[in-house]
């Protein structure tokens, strides 16, 4: 895994061993970034569920202003912390090792939006049918936040027609794939 573009290209990302998490390949993350690219720059963007960080270091690797990271592994925390080390976008960064949830609840008392939201749960566990109606209630969005949720392909998500935001586009890869929700 690395980053691919930005001022942290070509910077090698340490990943969590075993099968907790699951990174994101290069080239779902190229398509991903490209479809992002004109929001990414000076963006604040919030990765849910990081993993290894990887989502989020290649937003601020592209020039996104700030990044917030949530994750409760621990060993996935430590290689959000060392990646973030080796790429110098520690500055840029606040990880938050704790529960989704818990995460949302403490972001949303400050009041300050993101431009994206990027989540990756776990696989077939429902998460997003509870972050989402959340993330949509609280301060954390604003008119225009942009929600990506990324899904097993097998997944049902027609639910999220009824939220209130717009099913802006399904991009479906191999094995998984990207729902985008505008608010």
């Amino acid at each position: 895994m690395r980053v691919i573009a930005g001022k942290a290209r070509r910077r090698n990302l340490v990943c969590p061993s075993g099968n907790n998490t699951r990174p994101t390949t290069d080239r779902i993350k190229e398509t991903l970034f490209n479809i992002l690219q004109a929001e990414i720059p000076d963006a604040r963007f919030l990765d849910l569920f990081s993993g290894s960080g990887g989502i989020g270091i290649e937003a601020l690797s592209r020039g996104s202003k700030q990044c917030v990271f949530v994750e409760n592994g621990r060993e996935a925390v430590a290689c959000i912390k060392t990646n973030l080390k080796n790429t110098k976008l520690s500055e840029q960064s606040q990880v938050m090792a704790m529960d989704v949830m818990q995460a949302l609840r403490r972001l949303d008392a400050l009041g300050q939006p993101f431009d994206l939201i990027f989540m990756d749960p776990p696989y077939r566990k429902e998460f997003e049918a509870k972050v989402i109606p959340f993330l949509l209630q609280s301060s954390l969005v604003k008119e225009g936040t942009l929600i990506i949720v990324e899904t097993a392909l097998d997944t049902d998500v027609s639910y999220m027609e009824n939220f209130s935001c717009q099913l802006e586009r399904i991009k479906d890869y191999k094995t998984n794939r990207h729902v985008f929700l505008r608010v």
